[in-house]
C-alpha cells in the first residue's frame, strides 16, 4: 500500500486497524466523491478528500473502543453518508466480527447511498429508510449519535424509542461543554469522557446509563 495513503491514517495508529480497512475507506471516499457531484450527501465545505478522511473518517473510526462488540447489532441514529455507520461497520468487517450495523436514514438519496456502498463494500449493514422518531421499542446494543440531533433531544429519544441498548456513544463539538452541562439539568448521566483526535475542542462521550431527573426524583430508564 501507498506509504501516502498509510500516512493520512496514522492518527489511528493506536487502534489497530488493518490496511484492509484503509483500503475499505479509500474506495468508500470515492464512492462519496463520486455521488456528491449528483446529490449533496456531504457539505460542500469538507468534500475534498483530505477533508473527508480527518473530519469524517478519522472522526468516525476513532469510536471503535466504545463500541461493545459482543451484541448482535449496533445503531447509528441519521447515518447521512454513513459516518460514523458505515466507518464502523468497515472495521467489524475487517475484524472478522459480524455485528450488524443498523442504519436509520429517512432520506431516500442518502439511504440508497448508503445500500450501494454496502453491497460493494460487502458490509453487515441494514438500511431503514424511516423516521427514527416514529419508531417504539427498539433493541440494539451501542447506539451512535454523530450532527443528528441537539443531545437533549437524542437522550429523549433513547430514553423513550429504545427498550433495551448497552450504550449511547456522543460526538460532541466545540459547544458540547455547554450543551451537556445544560443536559445534566434533566439526565443523570453515567459516562466516560474522551478527547477527539480530530479536533482538540471536541470531545466523545460513551454514556452506560441515563436516568431522567424530574421534580419528585428520579426515573429510571
Amino acid at each position: 500500500m501507498d506509504q501516502e495513503i498509510l500516512n493520512s491514517y496514522s492518527k489511528l495508529n493506536d487502534l489497530n486497524v488493518s490496511r484492509e480497512t484503509f483500503l475499505d475507506f479509500e474506495n468508500y471516499i470515492s464512492m462519496i466523491i463520486e455521488k456528491n457531484k449528483k446529490i449533496n450527501i456531504i457539505s460542500q465545505k469538507t468534500s475534498s478528500k483530505k477533508s473527508i478522511i480527518e473530519r469524517h473518517i478519522i472522526d468516525s473510526a476513532q469510536i471503535i473502543d466504545f463500541v461493545d462488540l459482543n451484541c448482535d447489532t449496533t445503531t447509528d441514529l441519521g447515518s447521512g453518508a454513513g459516518m460514523p455507520g458505515i466507518v464502523v461497520a468497515i472495521i467489524l468487517k475487517n475484524m472478522k466480527n459480524n455485528m450488524e450495523v443498523h442504519l436509520y436514514e429517512k432520506s431516500y438519496h442518502k439511504s440508497h447511498f448508503l445500500e450501494e456502498v454496502s453491497k460493494k463494500l460487502n458490509l453487515n449493514t441494514k438500511v431503514f429508510q424511516k423516521n427514527i422518531f416514529e419508531t417504539k421499542n427498539l433493541e440494539t446494543g451501542t447506539i451512535m449519535s454523530r450532527a443528528f440531533k441537539p443531545m437533549p433531544v437524542v437522550l429523549d429519544l433513547v430514553y423513550k424509542n429504545f427498550s433495551k441498548y448497552k450504550n449511547l456513544i456522543f460526538f460532541m463539538g466545540q459547544s458540547g461543554k455547554k450543551i451537556f452541562e445544560k443536559s445534566k439539568n434533566d439526565w443523570d448521566l453515567e459516562y466516560i469522557e474522551k478527547k477527539s483526535l480530530t479536533n482538540e475542542d471536541s470531545f466523545l462521550l460513551n454514556i452506560k446509563k441515563i436516568t431522567k431527573k424530574n421534580k419528585k426524583g428520579y426515573k429510571k430508564n
